[in-house]
């Protein structure tokens, strides 16, 4: 149980961090969830309902604790590191506004979480993936409409919401397209002539109005389509060929990025087309890359005994 006093505070940062604008509704209430929980925790840690004194006096043993309680309950460490974010932001607010000393709590390190390296598909199967969709739906519109939606996220290195997101203005396709990404950040993406065609071939045998305000991509009756038709799409293409459960919409985007990457694309420029924030998340490719190329050669050398 935390105080009115606490609980106001909690409200005011969150209109903060509205004001500052960038942040979605949902990464809001991800924030309210994360710091009402480590404050329910402290509570229940102490014996006692937490107002803005209580917590001026947390130390690093009590974040040691809440953080081992968290990895206890089966918290993700990237789930926890997020959680200690919002905390720590909360508490960099409450020390500009209220003179507590927020030592303990921003001297906390997040845990590192565990690298997991993208499985993208080989070049012959994402084409394969493109050709099986194809073939898949029973009415021709939709069959089209699958490809145009696959092909974007391979050939343009799209996310799924951000394929989704087209309105019928954006068609017919140019030569580039205005992505708007996480965080809402825009980003120009190049594309390719096999995307144009794909979508084209989509809007010319659309049975709904595209209106250039709603949705680009329609569901059978004509509502926006959802992000799991796709993943079932893409689901069933891959039972189909045979292709692994990683095989997913979201590995089209990764094969995007890796073929890239191994025809000589520089990975600066593989960041923006894909709009991560950090290099460093693009710089996974190229593990990917490099474990690739040593699977290769360790079949191959004469000496691998295989």
């Amino acid at each position: 149980m935390i105080s009115p006093a606490l609980s106001d505070a909690l409200d005011r940062w969150l209109d903060h961090r509205r004001a500052l604008g960038g942040a979605a509704e949902n990464t809001i209430a991800a924030y309210r969830r994360d710091v009402l929980s480590f404050l329910a925790f402290m509570s229940r840690h102490h014996g006692a309902a937490q107002g803005l004194a209580p917590i001026a006096r947390i130390t690093v043993s009590d974040m040691r604790a809440w953080m081992a309680h968290e990895r206890g309950r089966g918290i993700a460490a990237r789930s926890l590191a997020r959680a200690l974010s919002a905390v720590k932001g909360f508490y960099r607010w409450l020390a500009d506004r209220e003179g507590l000393d927020p030592s303990a709590v921003l001297a906390t390190r997040a845990p590192k979480p565990r690298t997991r390296l993208p499985r993208p598909l080989a070049p012959d199967a994402a084409r394969a993936m493109l050709d099986q969709v194809d073939l898949q739906a029973r009415e021709p519109w939709i069959a089209a409409r699958d490809t145009a939606v696959v092909t974007l996220l391979y050939g343009c290195g799209l996310r799924i919401s951000e394929a989704l997101s087209l309105t019928g203005r954006d068609a017919p396709l140019g030569q580039s397209l205005r992505i708007r990404g996480k965080g809402g950040k825009d980003r120009l993406v190049p594309v390719l002539a096999a995307a144009r065609d794909a979508v084209a071939a989509y809007t010319e045998t659309c049975p709904h109005r595209l209106a250039p305000d709603a949705p680009l991509f329609r569901g059978k009756r004509g509502g926006a389509l959802s992000p799991r038709a796709i993943q079932k799409v893409t689901e069933q293409a891959r039972l189909q060929l045979g292709l692994p459960a990683t095989a997913t919409p979201h590995a089209l985007r990764h094969s995007f990025a890796t073929h890239l990457l191994s025809a000589g694309g520089d990975l600066r420029a593989i960041q923006d087309l894909l709009g991560h924030a950090s290099l460093s998340t693009t710089q996974t490719y190229t593990a990917v890359d490099t474990a690739r190329l040593m699977e290769v050669y360790d079949r191959a050398h004469p000496r691998s005994g295989k």
